[in-house]
């Protein structure tokens, strides 16, 4: 019997409580993972796990077992990443979670820069908007926007998305263009539903440096940031969606900026793990280089240069300097 496999496939039981879901993120049938817990128990005489239809517990024993596999996997990961690092090839496979629109428009396009780098990780990348738990779906790691609540991650800042208040022309020419926060009160709003039963996201202003929540009437709710930028397009209503998923659009003319003078608060962009699980080479270098790719992104954070590059020629100029910043 392979002990550190049979640890590592019981660990995975117990953090995705689900032996199904710990033989889908482990690429194992499940009989084999079953296989391998009732041998593990046979080989140290004691249960490990109560099992019914519907959950997983672990005895005391097993609790006490858990603990013991997660400091020696930790050990044995942190001897392994030592070598790694000497030798600068980080390998082996790294799953990822992200919300779509990072995805898409900034992490995809640059994936053969990464990949070039490091030619040995093989990236397993899960897209969706809907909220995520990295435990039980055994990702290694995710980038996540927004404020974080869950104390049982570790987290690393990698930026600040900036975001726009704005609308499609055809919105502006029949509801009028806000010139104040309290013209809002008439306008109509795309709201945006971050997950499930969830209240919409509010609209949050910086105002003399404090934040200022704003309740905005909508006709149409989304959860997908594609859908979001599609209604404004539509002429839905107002949107303030992040400025790299609509500066094309915003350059072109199909949605005009809003508010100049009030500026949407910024979110927060980070990666973040478990914290029960060590960080890794392989996800180390990731975080470091999408905090690099960042950086070296336009219309992130600060700045006013997009607004500067107008129409036309000089928009082709300036969707020619992003696409170029993402490629680094």
């Amino acid at each position: 019997m392979d002990r550190i496999q049979a640890m590592e496939v019981f660990t995975r039981v117990v953090d995705a409580n689900s032996f199904t879901r710990a033989a889908d993120t482990l690429g194992m049938p499940r009989a084999s993972v079953t296989t391998i817990i009732q041998n593990l128990e046979a080989l140290l005489g004691v249960r490990l796990m109560h099992r019914t239809t519907r959950r997983l517990s672990l005895t005391p024993d097993g609790a006490a077992y858990y603990e013991h596999c997660i400091k020696i996997l930790t050990e044995i990961a942190e001897t392994d990443a030592s070598f790694q690092v000497g030798n600068s090839r980080p390998s082996g496979a790294l799953r990822v979670h992200m919300p779509c629109a990072v995805g898409r428009q900034l992490v995809l396009p640059a994936l053969p820069m990464f990949h070039q780098r490091y030619p040995d990780i093989k990236l397993d990348l899960g897209l969706s908007d809907r909220p995520v738990d990295p435990v039980e779906e055994g990702f290694d790691c995710m980038i996540r926007v927004g404020p974080l609540e869950d104390s049982s991650m570790v987290a690393r800042r990698i930026g600040m998305l900036r975001r726009v208040t704005c609308a499609s022309p055809a919105y502006l020419k029949r509801y009028g263009e806000p010139k104040a926060i309290e013209d809002l009160a008439t306008h109509h709003a795309v709201n945006f539903r971050a997950s499930h039963g969830g209240r919409p996201v509010p609209w949050v202003f910086l105002i003399d440096g404090k934040p200022v929540e704003v309740q905005m009437k909508g006709i149409v709710t989304v959860n997908d940031s594609d859908a979001y930028v599609t209604c404004g397009l539509e002429g839905f209503g107002l949107i303030q969606p992040t400025l790299f998923t609509v500066l094309p659009h915003l350059l072109d003319g199909t949605l005009t900026e809003v508010l100049l003078g009030f500026n949407p608060k910024p979110k927060p962009i980070s990666i973040v793990y478990p914290h029960n699980r060590h960080l890794s080479a392989k996800v180390r270098v990731f975080a470091e280089w999408v905090a690099e790719l960042f950086d070296s992104i336009p219309a992130l954070e600060g700045g006013e240069a997009w607004r500067r590059s107008g129409t036309g020629a000089g928009a082709d100029k300036a969707q020619r300097q992003r696409g170029k910043a993402v490629a680094v």
